[in-house]
């Protein structure tokens, strides 16, 4: 992918999900319009999911960002998608994203998890 996907950024990502979430973490995948690559996989999970689906379907969400923009409800901050045994925590600054998929956990973590992302992609967007 880009020059952002220099080890470094690769490492904050992953680091900064690890740290707000722990051992909850399952995977953390970066995108943008064109691309994706999933940058963690938690050993002992199948690496067989549909990451290009999964991408395709979180990339609805720079639309989701215009559509919101100005809006009472205030800035679009980030989507927690529920899942029978986990989540999916999408969170998009500009033009660039990342997902994380995490086992269940306590809700408050979410909010940390998505202003670490957010604080890193945010650092490559400057």
């Amino acid at each position: 992918m880009a020059d952002e996907q220099s080890g470094d950024f690769r490492e904050q990502l992953v680091s900064a999900s690890r740290t707000s979430v722990g051992d909850e973490l399952r995977s953390v995948t970066y995108f943008t319009d064109d691309a994706q690559e999933q940058l963690y996989l938690r050993e002992g999970l199948e690496s067989d999911a549909d990451l290009v689906g999964f991408a395709d379907n979180e990339r609805l969400g720079f639309r989701t960002q215009a559509v919101y923009r100005d809006t009472e409800l205030g800035d679009y901050r980030f989507n927690i998608r529920v899942f029978e045994r986990g989540y999916l925590t999408r969170v998009i600054v500009g033009e660039r994203g990342a997902f994380v998929t995490t086992d269940e956990m306590e809700m408050d973590l979410f909010k940390e998890l998505a202003s670490a992302v957010r604080q890193v992609l945010a650092d490559a967007e400057e």
